[in-house]
C-alpha cells in the first residue's frame, strides 16, 4: 500500500471523453467531482479497478458507463429527429455517467485488496444500492434535480421518472445485456434471476 493518493481527476477526465461532451461546464466540474468523491471514499487506486458487478471483472465500470453513456446520447439524437422530442442530452449525459458511481462505495469488498488504499468506512457499504448512493453523490456535489432524479434506475426508486430517466435506464439495459452477455453468455434478466438472491 501506498501513502501517495492518486490523481484521480485526471484518471476521471481520461476514462470518461464524454464528460467533455456536456456543455454546462458547471455540470462537467459536478460530474467530474462526484466521480473523484467516490474513487477517493471507496479508496480505490485507480478507476479502471471498479467492475461492472460484484462477479464479472471481466469488463470494467468504465466501459460499461461510458457505453450506457453513448447508448443514451445516440437514443435522444433519434428520438429528436425522427419523433421530434427534445430531451436534454446534458442531463442525459450526466445522468449517464453518474448512473453507476455509486458501486465506488458497493463494490470495494469484492475486489483484491491491492486494487484499495484505503476505503472510508463511513461510505463503503453493500447495504445501499450503487443507484442511491450515485445519486446522494450527484446531490452532494450540487448536480441538478433533473440530474439526480435520472439517476436510480430500478423500478420503483423515484415515483415519476423522466424522458431522460427512461433513456438512462434503456440504456442501461442495453449495455448490460450486452456485457452479460458476451462475459457470461445470458441475458440480463438470467443474470439477475440467477444472482439476485447472493447480491441482495
Amino acid at each position: 500500500m501506498t501513502d501517495e493518493t492518486p490523481d484521480y481527476r485526471e484518471q476521471v477526465e481520461s476514462a470518461f471523453p464524454e464528460i467533455r461532451d456536456i456543455e454546462d461546464e458547471s455540470l462537467r466540474e459536478q460530474v467530474t467531482e462526484a466521480w473523484t468523491l467516490g474513487l477517493e471514499r471507496g479508496g480505490w487506486k485507480d478507476v479502471y479497478d471498479v467492475p461492472y458487478a460484484w462477479n464479472i471483472h471481466e469488463v470494467s465500470n468504465v466501459e460499461h458507463v461510458r457505453g450506457v453513456t453513448r447508448i443514451a446520447a445516440k437514443s435522444a439524437e433519434e428520438q429528436r429527429a425522427f419523433h421530434g422530442a427534445d430531451p436534454d442530452l446534458d442531463v442525459i449525459r450526466a445522468a449517464c455517467l453518474l448512473h453507476d458511481v455509486g458501486k465506488c462505495y458497493e463494490y470495494v469488498n469484492h475486489v483484491d485488496e491491492e486494487k484499495l488504499l484505503d476505503p472510508d468506512p463511513t461510505y463503503v457499504s453493500e447495504e445501499i444500492p450503487h443507484s442511491i448512493s450515485g445519486y446522494a453523490l450527484a446531490h452532494e456535489v450540487g448536480c441538478p434535480l433533473a440530474v439526480q432524479r435520472a439517476i436510480p434506475h430500478f423500478l420503483g426508486e423515484v415515483p415519476k421518472r423522466t424522458l431522460e430517466a427512461e433513456l438512462v435506464k434503456s440504456a442501461n439495459s442495453a449495455s448490460s445485456n450486452a456485457i452479460t452477455q458476451s462475459a457470461m453468455g445470458i441475458t440480463l434478466q438470467e443474470w439477475v434471476d440467477k444472482y439476485s438472491q447472493t447480491s441482495d
